[in-house]
């Protein structure tokens, strides 16, 4: 007759799965470059159950039993692989399935409940690694030669999402689809000019109207937000169509800095987005479909091409 407790399959039985544990271990371990499930605080944890599993019989089939399990779940990724699901795909599933097995074990944390006066202590939760600048560094480079990597953007992307406005999103939409956009600076200009030409107004533009704003007043600080998160940049380069300036030199807030001086001249400049925000816009704002359309072009920033704002 079996000694074994009910429910606690006899480790004879699972003796097969125990066998197949290494050839599990190398497709685990593929897998496990590509789930975040196989951290190395969990296999730390697994490694933590197979040295109990040599003194202690309960362990070792409760590990036997996951084994049995965890055959399973290669069973079902060859099946994935061969009816045509991608290797990279089918590994990511089965490696999520086998961090679980690992995860959700009573004894994962790798200390058993102490029992004191007939009562059972739960163990103290296990210290968090804080990983030093070095193994993130290590970390990057690994993840630089991961070809089946499936990561989409920026990482800084999903930070950025939380410093915008929505306002500012409005303008990164319209410098995306409408192009770049003219603005203006108004100066002192006439005989003194030539000598001494002091700013009037600087960078005004018909960003807000165009980009239907909510908050038409604030275009100077979300611009330099903009260009705080690396989004867009101010040129000292007009537009090629003069055109595009004429509204602008017609507005209200233009004409009462020119008629605000004697002499005034008017420095026409412009306004795009730089390569990071044409990738943070397609990646973040557009719809999928539309990602790889074609949008106006924006320009590079050159050699004393740009301009802080102001």
């Amino acid at each position: 007759m079996s000694t074994e407790p009910p429910g606690r399959p006899d480790p004879r039985d699972l003796l097969p799965a125990a066998e197949a544990l290494p050839g599990l271990a190398r497709v685990a371990a593929s897998a496990a470059w590509h789930t975040t499930g196989w951290s190395l605080r969990t296999s730390a944890a697994a490694w933590r159950r197979v040295g109990r599993a040599v003194t202690d019989q309960d362990e070792a089939a409760a590990l036997a039993e996951d084994a049995g399990q965890a055959i399973a779940v290669v069973g079902e990724l060859a099946r994935s692989v061969s009816s045509g699901t991608p290797v990279g795909k089918a590994l990511v599933v089965a490696g999520a399935t086998l961090g679980g097995l690992v995860g959700e074990h009573p004894s994962a944390a790798g200390q058993d409940p102490v029992v004191v006066d007939g009562r059972v202590v739960p163990p103290a939760a296990p210290t968090k690694h804080e990983p030093t600048l070095r193994e993130l560094g290590q970390d990057l480079l690994m993840r630089s030669r991961d070809v089946w990597s499936t990561d989409e953007g920026h990482p800084a992307f999903a930070r950025i999402l939380t410093e915008l406005a929505p306002d500012e999103g409005r303008i990164l939409l319209l410098l995306l689809n409408d192009g770049p956009q003219p603005s203006v600076d108004v100066r002192t200009g006439g005989p003194i000019g030539l000598v001494s030409s002091h700013l009037v107004a600087p960078g005004l533009t018909m960003i807000g109207a165009r980009a239907g704003l909510r908050h038409v007043e604030q275009v100077p600080s979300y611009l330099n937000n903009l260009f705080r998160l690396g989004l867009v940049w101010f040129s000292r380069e007009s537009l090629r169509d003069p055109l595009e300036y004429q509204v602008v030199e017609a507005q209200p807030d233009v004409l009462a800095a020119v008629h605000s001086v004697k002499f005034a001249k008017v420095v026409r400049r412009s306004i795009h987005l730089t390569p990071f925000g044409e990738d943070f816009c397609r990646t973040c704002l557009v719809e999928e479909d539309a990602a790889d359309a074609s949008f106006p072009e924006h320009g590079t920033p050159g050699d004393g091409d740009a301009v802080e704002p102001r």
